[in-house]
């Protein structure tokens, strides 16, 4: 699958948040800036949830 970039600008406390769960989980920001669009893409129903992977620390990411 080819990716593509894009500049994202976010505040500063939100990114710090998705470090501290990137790192929790074992993924670069990066990877889990595309794992929480995947995830709340399937959640609408745009997305098949078989395309969301498994958060990599039990299951904590994204719960309700």
């Amino acid at each position: 699958m080819a990716k593509k970039a894009f500049l994202l600008r976010v505040d500063s406390s939100l990114w710090a948040d998705i470090e501290r769960l990137a790192q929790g989980e074992l993924r670069s920001v990066n990877a889990q800036v595309e794992f929480l669009l995947r995830d709340g893409l399937a959640r609408r129903g745009v997305l098949p949830r078989s395309s969301v992977p498994a958060a990599k620390d039990g299951g904590s990411a994204g719960e309700e």
